[in-house]
């Protein structure tokens, strides 16, 4: 799952993407509101986390634009005011959760899970295709022959394929969905990551298969 924060606390942004990495996400962080403009609109993201005061455009600003745009990603307004004003100024103009600083890690985690499930509706824990289950919260797969624990990019691109059973994924499109624009990893890495979790599904036994397309991307279909 792809976010986008914008935070212009250098210290602070720094922790929050650690974190964010350390629970599966892939994370651009950017520190002015003109950049995260620019990047929500260049770029697709499952969510935003918004810095109310920043250089350049201020979070509310950027806020009322992307929504003026049809872009209707879930926005996390993150600010140290705490008036309710404030609060109605930023769900008014199209936020969907506040978040007073200081905040508890676990607290920003949850409603972030909160706010991404809201976007699709209901995205359920547990993904199974096949005999495969993936478990979004231990980040761990299972068949009933055993299970076996993802790192944090396996995870996510397995995730991106289990949502999108039977649909050809460019590998472009993992790249920039996982790896974000300022990534200096090489485009290969993508068929290193499927190996992996290829090796991984076959020690538990799946029944189902990354297929490849040669120069295209890849596809999860269950074993016939």
């Amino acid at each position: 799952m792809r976010l986008l924060l914008a935070e212009d606390e250098k210290e602070l942004s720094n922790a929050l993407v650690a974190v964010l990495k350390h629970n599966n996400y892939s994370v651009d962080a950017v520190y002015n509101g003109n950049d995260a403009y620019d990047y929500i609109i260049g770029a697709e993201y499952d969510g935003v986390i918004l810095d109310i005061m920043m250089p350049g455009l201020d979070g509310i600003t950027v806020l009322k634009r992307i929504r003026e745009k049809g872009i209707h990603t879930p926005v996390l307004l993150l600010t140290a005011k705490s008036q309710v004003e404030d609060r109605i100024t930023g769900l008014d103009s199209g936020a969907d959760d506040y978040l007073t600083k200081p905040f508890a890690m676990g607290e920003l985690l949850a409603r972030i899970r909160a706010m991404t499930r809201r976007k699709t509706e209901f995205s359920p824990n547990l993904l199974k295709v096949g005999n495969v289950t993936l478990d979004r919260e231990r980040f761990v797969i299972s068949t009933e022959n055993g299970e076996t624990k993802l790192g944090n990019k396996e995870f996510q691109v397995l995730e991106m394929l289990m949502l999108n059973r039977n649909i050809l994924i460019s590998t472009e499109k993992l790249m920039e969905r996982i790896w974000g624009f300022d990534a200096e990893a090489e485009i290969s890495v993508v068929w290193v990551y499927i190996s992996y979790i290829r090796k991984k599904l076959a020690s538990v036994g799946a029944d189902v298969e990354i297929k490849a397309s040669r120069g295209v991307g890849y596809t999860l279909e269950v074993r016939e």
